[in-house]
Formats: structure tokens, C-alpha cells, sequence
């Protein structure tokens, strides 16, 4: 996740999208968890406007390379324009990293020295309104990282049924009044079609109590997720990244929700356990060895200086572990 200032023209679409960025969250923390060195090759599967992939060319200096995936191409085209004093160091994949590998294998980056996947939306994308992911404005209810995908929030709004509607709120929101939020929407959309963030929100505001955060907020995040199937692709990607890794190379995420920190937590530390067999086995019988080892002990939060600056760093954390052996 990146945060944008100024504004100015850039791209082929004709929209306005930001220029200038500041620092990206947990920098300090990625490049040095991370380790970029001269001559190594790294993946960053979300690569935003570049701001951590600049950081790793920087480190990486004079000979690194890294390839830039992202599924937003608005997003992917500042990426371009960032990193364009870095010439053929850098290659760029419009792409899901659900395809990491295909990617990786069309571009020959195997064997690779760190991937990294930065999960949040960028600032730009949650503050530009007619893409659809935030409520502060009425806009379409779009939701879509990649343009190009035929179903919108909009869509699973109009179609799911209640019962289907409640479980993705519950599921990927933890929206503890799911129900209540799915019968609502429900029960309007027999009236007119929900179409716009604003109508969105004003009926989830109906139901949900406010509180510390707006009560859309969960139903949101939810609808995002769906839409853009984020947790159903994340543990694929990371078996991917780790698949992609050379010895000793390092796998690392920035998650901002329980969800997606969850699932990273629970691949990194399976794959560093050395042993499947019962609790109560007397004997190890699965010979397994460890496959990664853990770089971060535990989730690296940003510190009070970057929260003051970036309100949107308080919820991130960063996980990394590196490879043990070669590829399989």
C-alpha cells in the first residue's frame, strides 16, 4: 500500500491519477528482511506504483533485476513510469499472481533470490471514486483490480441470494450482522437495482451500529475480496513464490486484515515445521524437513513515526522466511 499526493495526467486510459508518491509502507522493514544484493533477481507480485520495487533496484544495484506483476494496468502503468530509469533491470506482467508461475516461466524468473506480495489497495486506487472500493463518495459499484474481469461488485449484489450474500459478508468481512446486512440489501434491491457505493453504504448503515469504523467498512472489504477472489488465490501464490525461490531465497508479505495474515502465518509455519507425525508419536515416522525458515519470528508492525504519517500503516504486517535447500 502506497500514499499519493499530487495529481497529474499520466497514462493511456485519460483518467487523472497521482504522480507523486511518498514512501510505501514498512520500507525499512521489507528492504532489510528482504536483503536485496547485486546481481540477484526478485518477483514483487503487487507491484503497485513501484514505491518497494524501486527500493529493492536501489539495493540491488548495479545489476539486479525484478520483475513487476500487478492486475490493475492503471496501477502497473505508474509502476512503469517510476521505474523507467532502472531500463531492462525491470520487466512487467499485467497479471494475477493466481498465475505467478506462468508469469515467472514466461519471463525466465526461476531460481529467483526474494518475491514479495504487498496485499492492501494502494491509496490511489481506494481514493480514486469510480473504481468503486471506497464509500467516502457515490460512485459505481465496481470493486474490480483488473478492469478487464466481467463481474463487479454490482454484479454479485444483484445475483447472490440472501443466504449466499450473508456468508461472503461473514466469511470475508466478519461482519457479525451479516444476515441482517444481506436480508437489507435483499429486500431493496426488489425496489431498484443497487448499482453505486453510496446507495451501498446508507443500507448498511441501517443495520450496523456505528462505531470506531464506518459500518460499511466489513460489507466492503467483503465484497472486495469476492470480487477479486483474493484469499481463494493467496495460499496458491505463496506455494508458487516458494516453488520460484532458490536456496536461501526469501518469501515475503505485507497483509492489512486477519484473513490474509492468517493464511500467510499458517503457510509460513507449516512449511517450517520440521515434523507432520501426531503430537503424541513417540517416534518421527514422516522424515519430513523443514522448507523454510522463519526470517520474522513474528508479524513486523509499522512503528509509531510511520502510523503518525500513514494512518492506513497501522493494520499492516509483514511476515518473511527464507528457503532451506534448492527447489524441488
Amino acid at each position: 500500500m502506497e500514499v499519493y499526493s499530487n495529481e497529474a495526467a499520466i497514462g493511456t486510459d485519460r483518467r487523472i491519477l497521482p504522480v507523486s508518491v511518498h514512501v510505501p509502507v514498512l520500507l525499512d522493514k521489507v528492504v532489510e528482511h528482504l536483503a536485496p544484493q547485486p546481481g540477484r533477481r526478485y518477483i514483487d507480485c503487487t507491484v503497485g506504483a513501484g514505491g518497494h520495487a524501486e527500493a529493492v533496484l536501489d539495493a540491488s544495484s548495479p545489476d539486479g533485476q525484478l520483475l513487476a506483476i500487478d492486475a490493475d494496468a492503471s496501477i502497473l502503468a505508474l509502476a512503469r513510469e517510476r521505474l523507467s530509469r532502472f531500463g531492462d533491470r525491470v520487466r512487467f506482467a499485467h497479471a494475477n499472481f493466481a498465475d505467478l508461475a506462468s508469469v515467472a516461466d514466461e519471463h525466465s524468473f526461476a531460481g529467483v533470490d526474494g518475491v514479495l506480495f504487498d496485499l492492501g489497495l494502494s491509496s490511489l486506487q481506494l481514493d480514486t471514486p469510480e473504481r468503486g472500493f471506497s464509500f467516502r463518495a457515490d460512485a459505481p459499484l465496481d470493486m474490480r483490480l483488473d478492469q478487464n474481469q466481467p463481474r463487479d461488485a454490482a454484479g454479485l449484489v444483484r445475483d447472490l441470494s440472501e443466504h449466499e450474500l450473508s456468508e461472503v459478508i461473514f466469511r470475508f468481512g466478519e461482519e457479525p450482522r451479516a444476515r441482517k446486512v444481506a436480508r437489507a440489501i435483499v429486500r431493496a434491491r426488489e425496489h431498484e437495482p443497487i448499482t453505486t457505493t453510496g446507495q451501498l453504504a446508507e443500507l448498511v448503515r441501517c443495520v450496523v451500529p456505528g462505531g470506531r469504523i464506518h459500518p460499511a467498512t466489513r460489507t466492503f472489504q467483503a465484497l472486495r475480496i469476492a470480487v477479486n477472489e483474493e484469499l481463494d488465490v493467496l495460499e496458491s501464490a505463496l506455494r508458487q513464490a516458494h516453488a520460484l525461490l532458490a536456496d536461501a531465497g526469501r518469501l515475503g508479505a505485507i497483509s492489512f486484515h486477519s484473513l490474509e495474515d492468517r493464511i500467510v502465518k499458517q503457510y509460513l509455519t507449516s512449511q517450517a515445521s520440521p515434523c507432520t507425525c501426531p503430537p503424541r508419536w513417540p517416534v518421527c515416522t514422516c522424515g519430513r524437513q523443514p522448507r523454510l525458515e522463519r526470517v520474522t519470528r513474528k508479524a513486523v508492525a509499522a512503528g509509531e513515526c510511520e502510523v503518525a504519517a500513514n494512518p492506513r500503516a497501522r493494520s499492516a504486517r509483514l511476515r518473511v522466511a527464507r528457503r532451506l535447500g534448492p527447489p524441488l
